[in-house]
């Protein structure tokens, strides 16, 4: 096991990763840029080092400065958390060419996954079904309106090095695509750097359903059941749940045993997640893999007692997986709300100094936050600044401690989306779980 782990990165998840390592017995070094030296994750991590200023670029995605701080504490591995340098193959490659342990899965992992098209390629010799669309990038509108015509609109195109909701644009005709391809490369290109894009049939109101895998380095491969994430605005992810309310436990082994075989054909070694899109027949169909800890952890814990983030470090330090897929058991149900500094109405960053703060509690809820009273939400990083979990026997009892949880929760001097979140629970859809991605822009609270 690792005597000393560097934490690449800031935030709840950077304090989430402080609280596994000391419960590991493993010494941990916090980093920060110059206006995060009063973080919670600073204060609590066993050292500190200064790695630039606020620009993200400078400091959390400074790679150099990253592995040099790694260095002069004596560091064994780094944990990238999520976001920032966490799915960089480039960062992992340097990190393995300094002795350091990156954790998480291998450079060629994250490329052959991180790109959807060598990823749709390698699932479908895996056995996991796809929408139908091309296995190779689209280079000209001509080509993308040849596609379009074999498998039907609505179609969506989607760069291949993507993610978050860039360089997609969802077709409905023929009049349309030649804009709309135009651009989903230009936005891919301003994103990533890449302005490759391949096209799919568009499913109309599926579930976001993703599979949380844990892999060693022993070739052994388990999965802990499924997340809803459907709740989404512009494809980004606000409330997820564990299980899923409509898949049967049929269903849930069918698409549990397609993310293990396809990271089985892979030789993948740490966590990820295998997301796939359900439609309403209950067809499921992967759309891609995510090679890191995912926002929506915790939701996974509450319903199956294992911990993720401890069971990632110990198989990047060689260790055996401590759980075989018999042993996993899927107990009540759990739901996550990302709390942003963030008006409730528009959604547009709230950064500023918390002038009043306590967190709920009682049986059964979670608060995962690094903010604290009289801190100061900074407007350089991302708005989220806590995840609100809760734990019940059912999904009822559950929406139930949810919005009894928000109501206790008191964030004063910023705005956040407590009220959204409170007015999602009481909504009847919701509440009866027929929920799809469009639920958001769909409905007007």
């Amino acid at each position: 096991m690792f005597h000393k782990i560097l934490i690449a990165n800031r935030g709840e998840i950077a304090l989430r990763i402080i609280r596994a390592c000391k419960e590991l017995g493993i010494k941990t070094v916090a980093v920060h840029s110059d206006v995060d030296s009063e973080a919670l994750h600073v204060k609590l991590a066993d050292e500190s080092v200064c790695i630039g200023p606020a620009i993200s670029a400078a400091s959390y995605l400074n790679m150099q400065a990253i592995v040099s701080a790694a260095e002069v504490t004596d560091a064994e591995a780094i944990h990238p958390g999520y976001g920032f340098l966490s799915e960089n193959a480039e960062f992992a490659e340097i990190c393995a060419n300094c002795g350091i342990t990156f954790i998480g899965p291998t450079a060629e992992n994250m490329r052959l996954m991180g790109d959807k098209i060598s990823a749709r390629q390698t699932v479908i010799e895996a056995g996991v079904p796809i929408l139908p669309g091309t296995t190779e990038g689209v280079g000209s509108v001509e080509e993308a309106k040849k596609v379009a015509a074999e498998i039907g609109y609505p179609v969506i195109i989607k760069a291949t090095a993507g993610g978050g909701g860039r360089g997609m644009k969802v077709v409905h005709s023929p009049g349309s695509l030649g804009n709309a391809f135009a651009a989903a490369r230009s936005e891919a290109q301003a994103g990533f750097g890449n302005p490759d894009v391949y096209i799919e049939k568009f499913c109309e109101r599926p579930r976001h359903v993703e599979i949380q895998i844990l892999a060693d380095k022993h070739g052994n491969v388990i999965h802990l059941g499924e997340r809803d994430c459907s709740i989404q605005r512009r494809h980004q992810k606000l409330i997820e749940e564990a299980p899923c309310p409509v898949l049967s436990p049929a269903l849930r082994k069918r698409m549990g045993e397609c993310a293990v075989a396809a990271a089985k054909s892979v030789n993948y070694s740490s966590v990820g997640t295998m997301e796939f899109l359900l439609d309403a027949d209950n067809n499921f169909y992967f759309m891609e893999m995510n090679t890191r800890v995912q926002v929506e952890h915790p939701v996974t814990e509450m319903v199956t007692g294992v911990d993720i983030i401890k069971e990632q470090i110990r198989s990047a330090a060689g260790l055996p997986l401590r759980f075989k897929q018999s042993d996993i058991k899927i107990t009540g149900h759990a739901i996550e709300v990302r709390v942003n500094a963030e008006d409730p109405v528009k959604f547009t960053p709230f950064p500023g100094k918390i002038d009043g703060y306590h967190t709920p509690g009682g049986l059964g809820v979670r608060v995962d936050s690094a903010v604290y009273d009289q801190y100061t939400v900074l407007p350089h990083y991302d708005s989220m600044i806590a995840k609100l979990i809760v734990h019940a026997e059912t999904r009822e009892e559950a929406i139930k401690r949810m919005a009894r949880a928000l109501d206790e929760y008191i964030i004063e001097g910023i705005k956040t989306t407590i009220p959204f979140h409170q007015r999602v629970m009481s909504n009847k859809e919701f509440m009866e779980g027929a929920v799809d991605t469009g639920f958001i822009e769909r409905l007007v609270f």
